[in-house]
Formats: C-alpha cells, structure tokens, sequence
C-alpha cells in the first residue's frame, strides 16, 4: 500500500508541476501575441493594474520550488533539470 500511496503522490506532483508550468507557457505566448498586435491597435485607455499582487506571485513561485525540490528527492529530476527549472522560475 505504501508503494500505491508513493506513485499517487508522485502522479499528483508531476501533474500539478506540468500544470504549473503549461500555465506559465500560455501565458507567455499570450503576451508575446498582445505585444505583436499592439502597434497595430492605437491605445485608447491606460492599461488595468496586473491582478496579482507580489505577494500572490511570490506564494506561487515558493509552491512552484517545493513541488520541484520534492521532484528532485524522488529522483524524477536530476540535478541539471532541476537548476534549470528552478532559474526559470525565478527568473519571471
């Protein structure tokens, strides 16, 4: 049974951490999109405020880095891959 509950638990971390960062991909592309059609549009008002605050993005960049350190302690990441992911998330 320990072992069903490990694989659950690993399934459960990978899915959320593809989550993570599938969200993260679509968001960048649908910035890179606004940013190509913008100097087509002529602005007529100021931007909104960003809906997030730096306090939301930083609890989801921590969350993001335990999923990714647990990861690691399972052997599903190695070293490289996880530094990788790691400076990308800290990077955004």
């Amino acid at each position: 049974m320990p072992g069903l509950l490990r694989g659950v638990a690993r399934t459960a971390v990978v899915a959320g951490t593809a989550t993570a960062v599938s969200n993260r991909v679509s968001r960048r592309q649908a910035g890179r999109w606004a940013q190509q059609e913008a100097p087509q549009a002529a602005p007529t008002a100021p931007a909104p405020a960003p809906a997030t605050t730096a306090t939301d993005d930083m609890s989801g960049k921590i969350a993001q880095l335990k999923d990714l350190g647990d990861l690691k302690d399972q052997g599903v990441l190695t070293e490289a891959e996880f530094e990788a992911q790691k400076a990308q998330i800290l990077g955004s």
